[in-house]
């Protein structure tokens, strides 16, 4: 299967609400939570498929319910290198009185939670954060997982953190993630976009790296605690997704700033 095919496969898979992809032998395999998933909205994708001659078929199975993450956890990442300013370490493995103490050193211990550093979308996030004055500012992570662009968003100066996620998990991850690397103005919150409905403070920086259906569904939320001169960092999403964030942000009238790429992943940096 090209790659053309794949990543576009995986678009409209995610238009359907799966959220992660694995490529196999046999083809792509999507995960998606099951109150997510619109197989409706697949089926009306493969039927308007862009390219002749493709046969698309697809299973749809429960996976069993354990920890996925649990050979990965114990296996570990290696150390990550963001522009020689910043390094994200394994917690579990690395023994931080050996880093370089002239440089940002975040530790991550992952417990079932996205974001350590070792995917493109996470590293280009943190490149923007890096690009960015951050001393002073109010940032809001939605969908956090382990907390990682919050963190660093507060090692490099950012005076409140407050990241939300969906998973109670995620939730208990961040804040541990956020002790570890003696975080203090990091505070989590467990629910949806929806939990922004409790801040009447805004926020300065506002970042998201989720799958497409959720930023569309979230970007009204993002848009209402954006201070006046507010950035949003979006990412999760694939070069076919863009004409969709594009218009939705127009709608909320946010322009594009700025758009990296990393592989197959993209990244935009809007602002009102």
């Amino acid at each position: 299967m090209s790659q053309t095919v794949n990543d576009l496969i995986a678009a409209l898979a995610g238009e359907a609400g799966c959220e992660s992809f694995e490529e196999t032998a046999e083809g792509l395999t999507g995960y998606a939570q099951k109150e997510l998933f619109v197989r409706e909205v697949l089926d009306e994708g493969i039927k308007e498929f862009p390219i002749e001659d493709v046969e698309i078929k697809y299973t749809i199975a429960d996976v069993e319910d354990r920890d996925w993450n649990e050979t990965w956890e114990q296996n570990g990442f290696e150390p990550i290198d963001i522009e020689g300013r910043l390094l994200i370490y394994d917690a579990k493995k690395t023994d931080p009185s050996a880093l370089n103490r002239d440089i940002i050193n975040i530790g991550i211990d992952a417990v079932q939670a996205f974001g350590t550093g070792t995917h493109e979308t996470t590293r280009m996030m943190i490149s923007t954060l890096l690009e960015n004055d951050l001393h002073g500012k109010r940032v809001l992570d939605c969908g956090c997982g382990t907390g990682i662009l919050g963190i660093a968003a507060s090692l490099l100066g950012a005076n409140t953190v407050v990241g939300y996620d969906i998973d109670e998990w995620s939730v208990s991850n961040a804040q541990h993630n956020a002790e570890l690397n003696g975080v203090r103005n990091m505070t989590v919150l467990h629910g949806d976009a929806s939990i922004l409905t409790r801040f009447d403070a805004t926020f300065d920086i506002v970042m998201a790296n989720i799958n497409r259906n959720i930023l569309l569904a979230d970007m009204p939320e993002f848009r209402r605690v954006m201070s006046p001169n507010a950035t949003l960092l979006l990412s999760g999403f694939y070069e076919a997704d863009i004409p969709f964030l594009q218009e939705k942000a127009k709608e909320l009238g946010l322009k594009e700033v700025e758009r990296k790429e990393n592989g197959e992943w993209r990244m935009i940096r809007f602002e009102v």
